[in-house]
């Protein structure tokens, strides 16, 4: 019933969320909901209720209090955006770049999903992430605060002067910028509780990927990498803003497991340019 209920409701993957709803409740992994003989009357109570309020297209991970994001599960909530499994793409990537003792950047961070999964996974030296809503900074700073390895900067990645100590030192910097186009229609849990500013980048949705591929320029060290996930419509659009900043090379394009354009990497040229 809960299914059909959540199917009725649109929700994308029904039976999956409803599995991981009764999973929560019971506070067992959800592979084991096989093994589980009955349901108590308060167990069942709550989670219809959860159930109602999926129907009613609250995020699940808001629901659940986390996002499960490649090996990490960051406190996600009101105020703050939930990371996608796409970008997972974009962190694994970052973090086969990111050798032992790495500086690392993540611009944007949000709730902190690629800074910890690149603490989690490498032996980065240091990792910066840099966010600039203060509601996202309270969740970023809870979810960081088990990894001694990341830094927390309260800073607008706009600003040409943000990191200005780094100028030249950064091994890999990663990005998950807002960036769907004003106007775009977003699906309900996106529209009404993800933070506008963490999902539209202005009339074409490049407005903040313009001056992240400046500062990436800039804090790159020669033969650093970048990487900047973008909407599908831009699959053409950043891979060409960097090679028209002159200061890349090996710029390429990457799908996500959908086929779409999903985000761009690139290399800091060594000549200095």
């Amino acid at each position: 019933m809960a299914t059909a209920d959540l199917a009725r409701a649109g929700v994308a993957s029904p039976r999956v969320d409803a599995e991981l709803l009764v999973a929560h409740v019971l506070g067992v992994p959800r592979g084991r909901l096989l093994l589980i003989d009955a349901i108590r009357p308060a167990e069942l109570a709550r989670f219809r209720e959860l159930v109602e309020r999926r129907a009613a297209r609250i995020p699940l991970q808001h629901l659940l209090g986390t996002a499960a994001f490649r090996h990490v599960e960051p406190a996600v909530g009101d105020g703050v955006f939930v990371p996608r499994p796409e970008t997972e793409l974009l962190a694994g990537w970052g973090a086969e770049r990111a050798g032992p003792g790495a500086l690392v950047v993540d611009l944007c961070s949000g709730s902190g999903a690629i800074a910890i999964a690149i603490a989690d996974e490498t032996r980065a030296g240091r990792v910066i992430a840099v966010e600039r809503s203060p509601a996202a900074l309270a969740w970023l700073r809870r979810n960081t605060a088990a990894y001694p390895v990341v830094e927390v900067v309260a800073g607008d990645v706009t600003d040409p002067g943000l990191l200005s100590d780094l100028h030249g030192a950064v091994d890999v910097l990663l990005c998950n910028p807002p960036y769907v186009p004003d106007g775009t229609e977003v699906p309900p849990e996106v529209a009404g509780h993800d933070p506008a500013e963490a999902v539209f980048g202005g009339a074409d949705g490049l407005d903040v990927i313009r001056p992240v591929v400046a500062l990436a320029a800039v804090l790159l060290k020669p033969g650093g990498s970048v990487g900047i996930e973008h909407d599908d419509v831009h699959g053409e659009a950043v891979p060409e803003l960097l090679r028209a900043d002159g200061r890349f090379i090996e710029v390429t394009a990457h799908d996500d497991l959908t086929g779409r354009p999903r985000y761009a990497t690139a290399r800091r040229r060594w000549d200095g340019a």
